[in-house]
């Protein structure tokens, strides 16, 4: 493995364990030229999931593009950096144990929406206005008033 540093491939892992429910192995690494350390990640290379998009085109899953669309929902948000990790671990782990080989983008916004409405309301609300591509302000207003028949907000 090259040193992000200065790439030099002569490194020695420093320590190792289990990460994301076991999902990875996280890896301390020491370059011995240039004695800094760093990180990686090691996961389990699995059959390729596809997602199925609105036309019809199948890609990739790709845990990343996941994960940087929930980051722009909780923008300016308190929300902590683990937790977008387990959101996302979350998700990819619903899609393995379901056991298909395909999931259809609309099941994926989904989930992630179910998590988010959890996590944070207010990045619930800005993932769903984009993933159900809100035209106006009513689509916004119908959105919460179904949040809060489902929920009553606690007093303040």
């Amino acid at each position: 493995m090259k040193c992000p540093f200065c790439r030099a491939d002569n490194d020695r892992v420093i320590d190792s364990r289990a990460h994301q429910d076991g999902i990875a192995i996280r890896r301390r690494r020491l370059c011995q030229s240039c004695r800094r350390r760093y990180t990686t990640y090691e996961r389990v290379e699995e059959s390729t999931i596809k997602v199925i998009k609105k036309d019809d085109v199948r890609v990739p899953f790709d845990r990343e593009k996941i994960k940087r669309g929930i980051e722009r929902a909780c923008w300016k948000r308190p929300v902590r950096e683990e937790q977008l990790d387990e959101i996302v671990t979350k998700i990819e782990n619903q899609i393995c144990d379901s056991m298909e080989s395909e999931i259809e983008s609309r099941q994926l916004g989904e989930m992630v929406m179910e998590h988010l409405r959890v996590v944070d309301q207010i990045a619930y609300v800005r993932f769903a206005s984009v993933y159900r591509d809100f035209t106006d302000a009513q689509d916004f207003v119908e959105e919460l008033n179904e949040m809060l028949e489902e929920k009553p907000c606690a007093p303040r």
